[in-house]
């Protein structure tokens, strides 16, 4: 096969920190509040741990975590079982999740501007979310109102696994008629955003500050000392980059020198 030396052609990103909800908060206090309503009492880090993964699987994610699975037991005397995990899925998380995610859906700073400038040079946008699909379509509702439409939206709900498989960049890619996947740039804030990018051979670029990994809001973030600031960014920087990111910047308002800096490797004849 010929090597693509070609422009970028779709950039795939995520939402919850990476567009909407900085910090991506709209899911981690559900996950908090479903097991609190099972009687068992999680930290925000064990909430935010699995985070990126289709929520069902989130949920059975840190019901394994050491502590959450001891408490548990303590609680009813035998592991957290399939069933459980179903249960808390679909009679917990599933209506705490659309009735507070409007609430976080406030688009994230140099969104628009991005998305405007990645149209003027005839990139295509896609997404995806491990929020299922009732979910994910309020988020985009909301985006809407804002003036962020995608071209391409796909849920963990929408393919046989979520991340960090591929088949949503696979999907998006299939929709928009884009190929090969070396013109093809995933963008997301956790590392499994970052596993999904690797496994279906994309290009994939991590956000440092505004998503899971950075972990705060933007005014909470801004109340802290600089020094702690830059040191929780940096962190955040260098777990991205040990999951395999090819870059990491710190939101997405940072992303077009990334794609000058691709598609010169492209021209180059590299690959992701």
């Amino acid at each position: 096969m010929a090597i693509y030396r070609g422009p970028v052609k779709m950039v795939i990103l995520d939402w919850a920190g990476t567009t909407v909800d900085y910090g991506c908060y709209a899911p981690m206090v559900v996950f908090q509040e479903v097991f609190r309503r099972r009687g068992v009492d999680i930290t925000v880090g064990q909430a935010r741990e699995p985070m990126g993964m289709a929520k069902q699987d989130h949920i059975r994610a840190i019901s394994r975590i050491e502590e959450v699975a001891m408490a548990w037991k303590r609680v009813y005397g035998q592991v957290c079982s399939e069933e459980d995990v179903r249960r808390m899925f679909e009679e917990d998380f599933k209506p705490l999740q659309v009735e507070c995610i409007g609430r976080y859906a406030g688009l994230i700073p140099g969104t628009l501007e991005t998305v405007e400038a990645l149209r003027k040079k005839g990139i295509r946008i896609g997404t995806t979310t491990g929020y299922f699909t009732e979910a994910a379509q309020i988020n985009a509702d909301e985006a809407k109102k804002q003036g962020y439409e995608p071209d391409t939206s796909v849920c963990a709900s929408d393919v046989p696994a979520g991340r960090d498989e591929p088949w949503m960049v696979f999907r998006n890619m299939e929709m928009a008629r884009v190929f090969p996947a070396a013109s093809v740039v995933k963008v997301g804030d956790t590392r499994l955003d970052v596993g999904e990018g690797l496994n279906a051979g994309v290009w994939t670029v991590g956000l440092s500050r505004t998503g899971n990994q950075g972990g705060l809001s933007e005014a909470e973030l801004a109340d802290l000392p600089e020094a702690e600031r830059r040191a929780r960014i940096a962190h955040a920087d260098q777990s991205l980059k040990d999951a395999g990111a090819h870059f990491v910047v710190e939101s997405i308002g940072d992303l077009l020198p990334i794609l000058e800096q691709i598609e010169a490797r492209l021209h180059a004849g590299g690959r992701p």
